[in-house]
């Protein structure tokens, strides 16, 4: 019902279609306290290779173990921000300790 191309994936337009059209899926959000604006964020968290599209099995287990392991689906999706922030974290700061050593190169060289 809410893959509609049929290709055993999902993509977040068809996840989004299915969350509004498909009344069992949409009373099954509503019941793990997921609104349209957590909808994006369960997306990214299934969608762990960033592909754009998530298996359908693969989207049917995590919301099992989503429903069955955490009393609080707010718990599941504050660990996958702070996770996801975290590593962006660590990117920028990667990213300004190049900036700063290649300007500080540049600033040796032109000093001299």
């Amino acid at each position: 019902k809410i893959d509609e191309d049929g290709s055993g994936s999902l993509s977040f337009e068809e996840l989004e279609e299915g969350a509004r059209k498909v009344r069992e899926f949409r009373n099954w959000l509503r019941v793990m306290d997921i609104d349209k604006g957590d909808l994006r964020q369960l997306f990214q968290m299934v969608d762990v290779d960033n592909s754009g599209e998530i298996d359908l099995e693969e989207f049917i287990e995590a919301m099992f173990r989503i429903k069955n392991t955490e009393s609080k689906t707010a718990t599941r999706f504050v660990k996958h921000l702070v996770t996801k922030l975290e590593t962006e974290a660590m990117d920028m700061r990667a990213d300004l300790t190049l900036s700063l050593s290649a300007l500080t190169s540049t600033m040796e060289r032109a000093e001299r």
